[in-house]
């Protein structure tokens, strides 16, 4: 039979009879409480009871305090026969439910009773501790329960620029305890100079934890220190979905690694950092390190050492808003806007006072009533939320877009970026010379990437220019300008002479010109299978992934440590490798800019550029090698060639031009032998 749970008031005297028998069985440690001060609890609304048919199986007693506003949770009974059945959820549920509007439920519990486990499996925290009133001066344990409510102490959000989540291990640095080394290290995520930097955070498993430490002068110092850590309090539910994914992975991955307590908490930390929206978990817990890539691949957590916070701060930073590679696990969908559901996306993609409500429906219901084809069209991400909206239409050589949304998601700075790439390979596939964005209320986040991608603002928007051409300096300068001059602007004469950096800015901003007589060095790169197929598609997966968004603008690329010559800006194309299939898939697919080299620790280089690659940190560190050196190559703007160059074809062109070519690892390649097989990878056919 169901357990229903329902308040009882002081008139239904049967109901509170039977509640009061049931606390009397255990007054040693619900103490003693007389029957009017159970009726005046009653009396109050503060008794629910859970019935089993007609028994009573348990209670919960509570008072609603007027000056503060939260519920004082008295007793929490259940009977002893019946306990491990989830009644005493059941009861914390209902006064939940019926407590909404207050900010928390708080019970105060005998240390030595050995509850902790059944208040943490409720979702309390502990928040702190006490002396009892006995004789023998026990300590209480104060455990809230949080439910979700902003108080006057509650930031809505930080300034820092990074957020950092902390375990045990480093907390209890912060505070003074292990080794020397190991403090210094925790202590210096609190150096002065970071202070405006990042901000740390603590999640309810740090509560218990500190909690656990038997030495009371010890437990004291330490949560006396918690107040110095920002407070995150992730949705209960969310964070034992994600624990469970975590053990799941673990017992398949790591079949040899138990899964006793101790890891449980570990993962529990890597939960509730995600479960909070943070995406960096400070430890200096080996065994947590340890579980990097699997931490990363199934939370989207960095568990990273004090040390690489402090070195990589604004590289963390820029993981945190900026991820291309996690286009690549998302599958987003693209729809056309039908007709007559506009208002349905006001509430997604309103920016402005003068663009809000039905003036945004009105507007976006309106294209098309001009006799232009325009195209509508509606990004959603894997849950079916729209992330982004744009329209445009041709109007002979340029490609007009009137509206360039991007609605509130982790990923919104990620995908600007990529709608902008894609909107210019849009307008080259048209054969379109410029692309004019003309949304007076373009996202901001838009507007930013805008500006960083050779967009020029003007009086009526963002205009770009598409150069398809490959050729001298000279050539590709000249017919940049006599586009630019359709489109009312101006650009510079480049020359044979004329710097790497300008070069690789134009070929940027004019993308996709390719001015191949200049100094801007060329490379080839030869790429496994498995990394070419997950990079960029090729070869084609054998469960193909989502490719709404086209390949992501930024990757990273890890080799071995021994330099041949890079040096950046520069150009690389690459060349996909052959498996066991012999000769069968050896061939180029595509180019890419060369915007970095690095060569550092295999651990330092990941948590750098993670979030631009594929790559796992076991990975990084097999590229290695014994020296634990590796480069990465940071790379953007990548072409996939229509007409992919086959190894025979290659190897041709290189024997035509009478240079040697060599395959085995990135090399160095004149920007002649660059040129033709760039044309020879979009040849007609």
């Amino acid at each position: 039979m169901a357990i229903n749970v329902l308040p009882v008031t002081g008139e239904q005297s049967e109901l509170l009879a039977a509640a009061i028998a049931l606390g009397d069985r255990y007054t040693k440690r619900l103490g003693l409480l007389t029957p009017p001060t159970y009726r005046k609890y009653a009396d109050d609304g503060g008794l629910l009871v859970a019935l089993d048919g007609d028994e009573i199986v348990g209670y919960a007693l509570f008072g609603l305090p007027k000056r503060y506003q939260y519920v004082r949770l008295a007793h929490l009974c259940v009977a002893e026969e019946r306990r491990g059945n989830g009644i005493a959820a059941l009861l914390i549920a209902e006064l939940r439910r019926r407590q909404s509007h207050r900010l928390g439920i708080r019970a105060r519990c005998r240390r030595d009773y050995g509850l902790g486990p059944m208040w943490s499996s409720l979702g309390f925290v502990p928040k702190g501790e006490g002396l009892g009133r006995g004789g023998d001066k026990e300590t209480l344990d104060t455990w809230w329960l949080d439910l979700g409510h902003e108080d006057l102490f509650t930031e809505i959000q930080s300034d820092a620029l990074l957020v950092v989540a902390v375990d045990h291990s480093v907390f209890s640095g912060l505070q003074g305890s292990g080794d020397e080394q190991d403090v210094e290290e925790s202590r210096a995520l609190e150096a002065g100079w970071l202070a405006d930097l990042i901000e740390l955070a603590h999640t309810p498993q740090l509560l218990l934890d500190v909690r656990e430490i038997e030495d009371r002068t010890e437990r004291t110092h330490q949560r006396a220190g918690m107040s110095r850590l920002r407070s995150a309090s992730p949705e209960k539910a969310s964070v034992a979905a994600r624990q469970r994914e975590l053990i799941a992975a673990l017992g398949k991955r790591m079949a040899d690694t138990p899964i006793d307590d101790d890891m449980r908490r570990r993962l529990r930390y890597v939960a509730e950092t995600a479960g909070a929206g943070l995406q960096v978990l400070a430890t200096r817990d080996p065994e947590l390190e340890r579980l990097t890539d699997l931490v990363w691949d199934v939370a989207r957590v960095r568990v990273v050492s004090p040390a690489l916070v402090t070195q990589h701060v604004d590289e963390l930073r820029q993981a945190q808003v900026y991820r291309p590679a996690d286009l690549l696990g998302t599958a987003f969908s693209l729809e056309e806007v039908a007709s007559g559901r506009e208002g349905e996306l006001v509430a997604f993609f309103q920016q402005a006072d003068g663009d809000s409500g039905t003036a945004f429906a009105a507007r976006l219901a309106a294209l098309g009533s001009d006799g232009v084809l325009w195209r509508r069209e509606l990004l959603r991400d894997g849950s079916g939320h729209p992330v982004a909206l744009y329209a445009w239409a041709m109007d002979g050589r340029t490609l007009n877009v009137s509206f360039l949304r991007t609605a509130a998601h982790r990923l919104e700075e990620t995908l600007a970026r990529q709608l902008l790439f894609m909107l210019k390979r849009l307008a080259r596939d048209r054969g379109a010379h410029v692309v004019r964005i003309v949304d007076p209320h373009l996202s901001p986040a838009a507007r930013s990437a805008a500006g960083a991608d050779g967009f020029v603002e003007d009086g009526s928007g963002f205009t770009a220019l598409v150069v398809d051409m490959s050729g001298s300096a000279e050539a590709v300068s000249e017919a940049a300008g006599r586009i630019a001059a359709l489109a009312g602007r101006t650009t510079p004469s480049l020359g044979a002479r004329t710097s790497p950096e300008i070069v690789s800015v134009a070929e940027r901003v004019w993308w996709p010109a390719k001015l191949t007589d200049t100094s801007l060095p060329s490379f080839i790169a030869p790429v496994k299978p498995r990394y070419s197929a997950e990079l960029f598609n090729v070869p084609a997966m054998l469960l193909p992934r989502p490719d709404m968004l086209g390949i992501s603008r930024d990757h990273v690329y890890y080799r071995s440590a021994g330099h041949r010559g890079e040096s950046v800006p520069a150009r690389i194309l690459w060349y996909v490798s052959g498996g066991s299939g012999g000769e069968q898939g050896k061939m180029v697919i595509g180019c890419s800019r060369l915007d970095d080299v690095v060569v550092g620790d295999a651990d330092a280089l990941f948590s750098r550029f993670e979030h631009l690659g594929v790559y796992r940190l076991t990975e990084v560190r097999d590229q290695a090698g014994p020296s634990n050196k590796a480069m990465a190559l940071r790379f953007s703007d990548t072409e996939i060639f229509p007409a992919p160059v086959t190894h025979a074809r290659l190897a041709a062109l290189a024997k035509g031009l009478g240079l040697p070519l060599s395959l085995i690892t990135l090399s160095k390649i004149s920007s002649a032998l660059f040129q033709v097989v760039y044309e020879e990878g979009h040849r007609k056919t």
